[in-house]
Formats: C-alpha cells, sequence, structure tokens
C-alpha cells in the first residue's frame, strides 16, 4: 500500500518517511502546488499533510503567508482526499491552534483561543476539515502536537543545549515550570497506528509524551548526556525579566519570546490518543530528550 505525504523534505516528513517505509509502506512526496499530484492511485492507503508555515519566533514573516500554507494548503490537500479512493487524512495541525500559554493542563475539550496567525490559520484549517461530512470508510485524524523534538530538528532545545555544552552556568534556575513535549518517535508510532487501526475514531487528538519536564530537569539531562554536572544560578526572576526586555531591543539571544519558551508552564494531556491506541508510547520523555540530545553531541563532533 502507498502512502502520500506532503511537506515530505520538513524535519518531521525526514522521519516519518523511513519509518514508514520499515513497515511496508510505499512512501510517495506531495507537491500541493501540482494538481497532476493530487490525483491517488487506488491502491494509496493514508495522504498525511505535514507541508506547513512554522512559528517565527523572529516575527519577519508576513501573516497573509500563514494563512496561504497554513489554512488553504490544508483545504486543498483534504478536497483531494475526500475525492480520492485513499482511506486515511491525517494532518498535522498544533497545540497553537488552542492556546498560546496553558494554564492547567490542556486537553482536546480546551475552547480554541488562538493568538497568533500561525495558531489562527492552522485553526481555520481544523475549522474547514471539521465542516465537511467524512465519506463511509474514509478516516480523518487531526493531530495537535506540542513541542516536536528529535535528531536533526531546530529549536529551543538546541538553544538550551548550545549553552549548557559550553558549560556556561544556568542562568534560570530560579525559574520552575512543566513542559510538555513530543518526541518525533512517539508521533511517528502515533501516526503508523493511526492508519493501521482501522477502529480508532475520526476526530482531533493532542500528542504529547507521557510526562513533563522542567527546563531545569533538561539542563539536567544535557549534563548528563555530556557526562557533568551543569552549575546553576538562581538570579532573581525580575532580573532575568529586564535583562530579556533590554534583549528585545538589541536583538540578543535572550529576549522576552525566548525567555518564556524556556520557563513557561505548558502542560498538554495525552489520555485521548492514548487511550484510543490501547498501546503505550515507545520513549519516555526523558527517553525521548535524551535521544535528542545524543544526536545534537554526535553532530557536533562529527562537525570537528
Amino acid at each position: 500500500m502507498t502512502v502520500h505525504i506532503s511537506g515530505y523534505t520538513g524535519f518531521i516528513g525526514r522521519n516519518l518517511a523511513p519509518y514508514l517505509s520499515e513497515k511496508g509502506y510505499h512512501i510517495h512526496p506531495i507537491d500541493l502546488r501540482n494538481a497532476r499530484m493530487l490525483v491517488f492511485p487506488t491502491q494509496t492507503k493514508a495522504i498525511i499533510h505535514l507541508a506547513g508555515k512554522a512559528h517565527d519566533v523572529k516575527k519577519a514573516s508576513v501573516p497573509d503567508t500563514y494563512y496561504q500554507v497554513n489554512t488553504e494548503l490544508t483545504k486543498k490537500a483534504f478536497d483531494a482526499f475526500l475525492i480520492s479512493d485513499a482511506e486515511v487524512f491525517i494532518t498535522l495541525s498544533s497545540v497553537k491552534a488552542v492556546a498560546d500559554t496553558v494554564s492547567g493542563i490542556l486537553t482536546e475539550n480546551s475552547r480554541p483561543q488562538p493568538s497568533t496567525h500561525y495558531g489562527k490559520s492552522k485553526r481555520l484549517a481544523e475549522e474547514y476539515i471539521l465542516s465537511k461530512p467524512i465519506p463511509p470508510g474514509k478516516r480523518v485524524y487531526i493531530l495537535r502536537p506540542c513541542m516536536i523534538h528529535g535528531p536533526g530538528n531546530k529549536g529551543n532545545l538546541n538553544l538550551l543545549y548550545s549553552i549548557v555544552s559550553k558549560r556556561v552556568p544556568w542562568p534560570l534556575a530560579a525559574f520552575d515550570n512543566q513542559r510538555s513535549f513530543t518526541s518525533i518517535d512517539n508521533l511517528c508510532f502515533i501516526i503508523n497506528e493511526l492508519i493501521e487501526q482501522a477502529d480508532i475514531p475520526s476526530g482531533i487528538y493532542q500528542v504529547a509524551d507521557d510526562d513533563t519536564l522542567s527546563t531545569n530537569e533538561l539542563v539536567t539531562l544535557i549534563g548528563q548526556a555530556l557526562h557533568f554536572t551543569p552549575k546553576r544560578w538562581h538570579i532573581p526572576p525580575a532580573i532575568i525579566k529586564t535583562i530579556s526586555k533590554i534583549g528585545d531591543m538589541l536583538h540578543l539571544p535572550l529576549n522576552t519570546e525566548r525567555l518564556n519558551k524556556l520557563t513557561e508552564n505548558y502542560v498538554v494531556s495525552n489520555k485521548k490518543i492514548k487511550k484510543a491506541l490501547k498501546k503505550k508510547l515507545p520513549l519516555s520523555a526523558k527517553q525521548g530528550v535524551l535521544k535528542t540530545i545524543s544526536s545534537f553531541k554526535k553532530n557536533e563532533t562529527e562537525a570537528n
């Protein structure tokens, strides 16, 4: 059977394609701008829509780009699925389609109130899909992962690694937070199970590892992978926040948005997806982070 994937060359696609290939699927990339590639052969099992415009922390993107990519291309992919013989449609949305900040625990029942163009564009795509009746014999899954990490990705985990690996004392130890993460291994596992388990109901599912981690725990794990104990500075949060505001003006590595990313609480429930799968996730949160950190270390060694 064949699985068609948009966003094939992105971080998730580069990990998902070989994962599904090992499961016996033939993988074909989709170019959503090429109409001929949106006509799928009868042996197509699933269409997985990964292509999207990621959140731009530098805020240099034109707002309309988010809607053209995240909303309109998703509509295009879904419309092509509806008229195809494919059984399964999986699209990657985001927890940011619901909330940019979280108080308590985010669930699928939380009222969507996206505050950024990224989140709003993702939510509009969700609403379009939910507004369409699903033909008999088809299944549709909207996945809302929290921060995805793994070998080859770029993001705040890389920034944290670059700081700790240089043995610079961690200056944010006074902040106490809890965050949910998604290991790329767990995400690939979930996508494969959604394809194979025909009894899982269509709908929205949040994706997260089982446990939360604090930034201080991440610092410890990085030190563990590098075989040393990182130093921590408990600088009063008020001072750090002032420094981050200066970073906004001077375009320093530590600015208010990055500080929030490193110190905020963002806890995401994965109970619904786990109940549907009736299986354990392959990796714990700590195992997933250690695997990612080890890849950073390996890349650093190879570069030298």
